[in-house]
């Protein structure tokens, strides 16, 4: 299937200024923008801001998508930059890798047996802004780091840095919420 061209029809209509077919487009894609959004700026109403001025964005630079990706990959790029943006403007903190910084790898494969989607989703809006957002892009967004590094102005190893760094802090926050149990 050729993503790139999907919803085409639907998309020229919308650039005609069909407003039905800008319902429909924005139906089709507004609740996976709104949980990435979510996702990155951890407030309801910051998200729902976020979405909404993805979507301006999104129908005011139509006639600029030349058709080089899936329009969903069109429209999440813009929805993570307005909430990258949006977090900037609110000093979004991402440390620079330093010789000081190790790589953090995973080595308790047991406590992911345990975890629910709900439980890692309570606990990423515990991870500072940071974190948080490369966690999200490289995870659940599928962005690789080279992206997330042009995407956030920083090196690629900087991104890696601060995906180990949120890795272990959601587990450090996902363990200190685990009931004891006897083993």
């Amino acid at each position: 299937m050729d993503y790139a061209s999907t919803h085409r029809d639907l998309i020229e209509l919308c650039k005609s200024g069909n407003r039905q077919a800008q319902f429909e487009l924005y139906r089709l894609y507004s609740k996976a923008m709104y949980n990435l959004c979510l996702r990155m700026v951890k407030n309801d109403m910051d998200a729902e801001d976020m979405l909404q001025q993805s979507f301006v964005d999104v129908f005011s630079k139509l006639d600029s998508f030349r058709y080089q990706s899936s329009i969903g990959a069109w429209i999440k790029r813009i929805a993570v930059n307005n909430c990258i943006n949006f977090l900037k403007k609110r000093h979004l903190l991402i440390e620079e890798l330093t010789e000081n910084h190790h790589e953090v790898t995973d080595t308790d494969p047991e406590i992911h047996s345990m975890l629910t989607v709900d439980m890692v989703k309570k606990a990423m809006v515990e991870l500072p802004d940071g974190y948080r957002i490369v966690f999200s892009l490289y995870l659940l967004e599928g962005y690789d780091h080279k992206e997330i590094g042009e995407i956030l102005g920083v090196s690629e190893a900087t991104s890696k840095s601060q995906y180990c760094r949120a890795r272990k802090k959601l587990k450090e926050v996902l363990l200190y919420r685990q009931p004891y149990t006897d083993h």
